[in-house]
Order: C-alpha cells, then structure tokens, then sequence
C-alpha cells in the first residue's frame, strides 16, 4: 500500500488507522490477476451505526474521481476473471486488459465473452449500475438490468430484496417478465462483499418465484468470513443451487474500534468567490423517454429507456452504443475547460462513465452518493473533502459529493437522467459552487 494511512505487516497483510479511531486489519488470501491493492480502494470511516468503516473505491468513480476508462477496465477484467473461473475458458484479452488497467489506457469497446454464453446481468443499485452495466458490455449474447431505490408510478416490481446495512435498504427490479422467468444462468454485479447478505437476500427472491439451478455473484473485494461464507454452502444446500463467487481481491477484515469519531469538516473558502456560470444542455434527441415516472412528483419527466432499469439486451446495448458516440461529439463542443469533472447523479451512472470516456483528454468521471463519510483533509484518507446538499429529484434524500479540492477543475458536467427545475437544483449548485469550478453545465437526457 502507497498511503499514509497503511503500513505493511507482510505481503499479505496491511492495516488501515482511520482517523485514528478505527484499526481495520486486512489480510488479502486471493488475488488472482496480482492487482496491487492500493489500485483498487483506499479506506474512511463511515457514518453508519451498522458498519462504521468504507472501502473507497479508486475504480468506480462513486466517492473518488476517475479515469473513466479505469471504470470500464475493471468491470472487464472481472469478465475475463469470470470467463476463466466459472466457464473454465482461456481469455485471450487479460493481458491487454490488465496491461490496459495498469498504464491508464483506453478500453475501447470490444465485447469478448463467447456468444454461448447467454446470462441475465444484474447490477446492484446504486454504487454498481455502472460497473454491472461495463460487466454486460463484455458479453455478445446476454440481458441486463439494475435493481432501482426507485418507486415507479403505476408499475409493480417483480422482485425486492433489503439490504440491511445500507442507507437505502430496498431494492426494487422493474422488468420485463420474460427476462426473469426461465432457467438462465444469473449474475450479480456489486463493488465488494463484506457479509454477503444482500446477495443471499435476493437470491431467496428470485428463487421463490423463478427459481433455476445456477446464480454467479461477481465482485471485485470478497471480505466474507468463514461464517459468511459457510452461510452460502447452507443456502446451496437448502435450495439445491450452485452459487459460484467470483472476484478479483479477497481475503478477511477485522475492525477494532479506538476512540469515538468526530467529523472534522473540511470547509471550502468561500469569502471572495465568484459564482460560475450555469448552461443547460439537452441531449433528449439522442435517447428514448420511457413511458414510467416516478411516484416521487418532483420531476414529472419521464426515465429513458436505455439505463437499464427496465432491462436492455445485447443487441440494444449496441445500439445504445452508437447512440452515446453520438452524444459524446456533441458534448465535446460544448466543452470550453482544460480539466474536467464529469458527475453522474445517484443511480445514473454508466451512460456518464461512456461519455465522459470519449469527451477527450482532461476529463474525470465520479458521482453523488447518498453515503454520508467522515471528512478529514489527510493524504491517503478516502474523503478530504466532501459538499451535501438535498437530491435534486427528491429532497428527502441526502446526497453528497467527496473529494473535490478547491480550485481543482475548471469546468464541470453534471449528468441528469431527468430534468429538474431551477429551484430543485440550487441547493446542489450552493453545495458544488464552494469547490471554486468556474463553469457548470448541466444535462438532461429526459424532459417533459
């Protein structure tokens, strides 16, 4: 590990002090492609009475800002990763892609799972919808979806499930029926597996209505202890299933407390600064409006068909494709700033991530997250710096974004699947102004 807050007690074991309160102990058993650790996460603490302590990510793009490409590359690396384990193939792209990861590359766009092997994809809402939707972009022949936090007016899921430890507990999967109902080999996509829980909890769904001989659950951290892990032999057994677990770090974590944490906020210098300037983009034609809204009548505009939420296959996901190159050239002339910050919004992920990909050199993809974080300006902690404000689609619902320095950018796109109105947006705009960006535009892909 390359931070401060890690000292190595061998190869395989590292300790995390965070903020001086938690000690949290890692010791790596697997690691299959070699990946250095401090590639894939850092650590903070979290503001959560059920898990106090976060891996943060540095190949997502939820709490840190990334290469976006960085994005793409670690959801194929888990496709290659899941070729070889689960379909015993050799894949032929891991040296290039992991060459690809470690140098910072470009990912391209290349689907390279054999069309033989046809699963439904399942990406966990909200920090995996886009990293499950990279996953499924590997694949030539198979469907997916992302399980939603939304309620969606007029339509019943098919399925939920809690997960208990999170701040939005249920899970909602609004899909075509046909996509679920059939014996078809499932993958869950999420970014770590610390108990498992939320896995077991929707396989129990799924298997009580549609039940079927295989699930697959891939992740890039496995932090399940033994326990954890005799829990899915007991579900294997009890619903006569194979489960098979796939992942590209695991090992064990334990957590000792020190001292009470205290949120040291880090606040933006906000005598003397100058408001940016504030462009509305609109890339409406480039995408299909759903016929559902939300229950939530903030926005009344529609979702789009081409996020995932409602299931898209092989042959659409091409098709959307197209569609964001498209996109992407409009957006690169509407850019006027050097470095760039491009941000999802919740949810709305994987279309940001494409284009911020093909936006040109300069530019860095992260997104809102409703996970509240300890803030500490520390080099090598997960959250230096950190702006809440209300969700613009629902107010009753927090959001936040980490790890801005002041100054830093100088310009900033901030992606909405939905249109939202002026005032639904100041208290973000307040929030993000402290961060010193000079320009913001905002883009809607769906208006009334």
């Amino acid at each position: 590990m390359k931070t401060t807050q890690t000292s190595i007690l061998s190869k395989k074991k590292y300790t995390f002090n965070i903020l001086n309160s938690l000690e949290t102990e890692i010791e790596v058993v697997e690691n299959p492609f070699q990946l250095p650790p401090d590639e894939l996460f850092t650590m903070a603490a979290r503001i959560n009475k059920k898990r106090s302590f976060l891996f943060v990510s540095k190949v997502l793009g939820k709490h840190l800002p990334i290469n976006p490409n960085k994005g793409l590359l670690i959801a194929a690396l888990l496709a290659t990763r899941y070729v070889e384990l689960v379909c015993g193939l050799d894949c032929e792209e891991r040296e290039t892609l992991l060459s690809r990861f470690l140098t910072n590359g470009d990912f391209g766009s290349r689907s390279f799972v054999p069309e033989q092997i046809d699963p439904v994809v399942i990406g966990f809402a909200e920090t995996a919808t886009a990293l499950g939707h990279a996953f499924f972009n590997c694949f030539q022949t198979a469907e997916f979806f992302h399980t939603t936090r939304e309620e969606i007016s007029g339509k019943s899921p098919e399925i939920t499930f809690e997960e208990e430890h999170s701040h939005a507990t249920s899970h909602r999967c609004y899909i075509p029926l046909e996509m679920i109902d059939h014996q078809r080999e499932i993958i869950f996509v999420d970014d770590e597996m610390t108990t498992g829980k939320t896995t077991l909890n929707i396989i129990r769904s799924i298997h009580e209505k549609f039940p079927r001989q295989v699930y697959t659950i891939v992740s890039i951290l496995d932090w399940r202890s033994q326990e954890n892990r005799e829990n899915f032999s007991r579900l294997e057994e009890e619903l006569r299933i194979k489960i098979n677990v796939v992942s590209l770090l695991s090992g064990h974590v334990q957590v000792k407390q020190l001292t009470e944490l205290e949120n040291h906020a880090e606040l933006y210098e906000t005598n003397g600064l100058e408001e940016p300037t504030i462009e509305e983009l609109d890339l409406t034609s480039f995408f299909y409006a759903s016929p559902y809204t939300s229950t939530n009548l903030l926005t009344k505009a529609p979702f789009i068909v081409e996020t995932g939420r409602f299931g898209l296959s092989s042959l659409e996901n091409r098709s959307l494709h197209k569609k964001l190159s498209a996109a992407a050239d409009y957006l690169r002339g509407k850019r006027t700033g050097n470095n760039i910050l491009c941000l999802g919004t919740g949810e709305f992920m994987y279309l940001p991530l494409m284009l911020a990909a093909q936006m040109g050199t300069g530019v860095c993809y992260q997104s809102t997250t409703r996970s509240p974080i300890y803030i500490e300006n520390k080099v090598g902690y997960g959250a230096r710096y950190g702006v809440n404000f209300s969700n613009p689609e629902d107010h009753q619902v927090s959001h936040f974004v980490y790890n801005i320095p002041p100054g830093h950018y100088d310009e900033l796109f901030i992606f909405f699947e939905r249109e939202v109105d002026d005032n639904q947006l100041k208290s973000m705009l307040e929030g993000l102004g402290k961060t010193s960006i000079k320009s913001i535009k905002i883009v809607f892909f769906s208006r009334v």
